[in-house]
């Protein structure tokens, strides 16, 4: 499916409103790449995605980040899938703002790990895997430098129905500016 001009304009907005913090913040933009499955069924899929200063929580240990992102699923063809509806074929776009978790200070040989969740609109279409406009996504990895592995999970917590949500491997090379 081709993407349409209001998507891309979205996609367009979220990236100029990212790009609209205090230029003085400590920002790491990362490019992330992999595969992502539906069931056992596989699709390429991308990522931008804008981690920000990261900010004490109280007096604990823990340290959030503002994390925005957008990206992008390839839709598949599947054979059991072709007259189902929504079906998988659909390449869909995503734009999903939230927080990056870590723990402990930065000599810690723990505080590269990371859990993010974020919010996403779907624009492209709908399929078995994310079949809301809305969808909810959950991230655990870690992250050295300008290196991270994650494995990243997108569903829409069962409030529509298909949902057997997309869960992917991601290999990301980012840099801090």
């Amino acid at each position: 499916m081709r993407s349409s001009r209001p998507v891309l304009g979205a996609l367009a907005v979220l990236a100029l409103a990212g790009a609209s913090l205090p230029a003085t913040a400590e920002t790491h933009l990362e490019l992330q790449g992999g595969r992502s499955y539906m069931n056992s069924y596989g699709t390429n899929a991308f990522f931008a995605e804008a981690v920000f200063t990261p900010q004490s929580m109280g007096q604990s240990r823990f340290t959030w980040s503002p994390d925005i992102s957008i990206g992008y699923i390839k839709g598949r063809e599947i054979g059991r899938y072709r007259n189902a509806d929504p079906g998988v074929t659909d390449n869909l776009w995503l734009g999903a703002a939230g927080a990056r978790f870590h723990y402990g200070s930065a000599g810690d040989w723990y505080q590269p790990f990371f859990f993010s969740f974020q919010v996403a609109g779907v624009a492209g279409g709908r399929t078995q895997a994310l079949s809301s406009g809305y969808e909810f996504v959950s991230t655990i990895g870690w992250q050295y430098k300008n290196v991270s592995l994650q494995v990243r999970h997108i569903s829409n917590g069962s409030f529509k129905e298909p949902n057997r949500g997309e869960t992917m491997a991601l290999v990301g090379i980012g840099f801090d500016i």
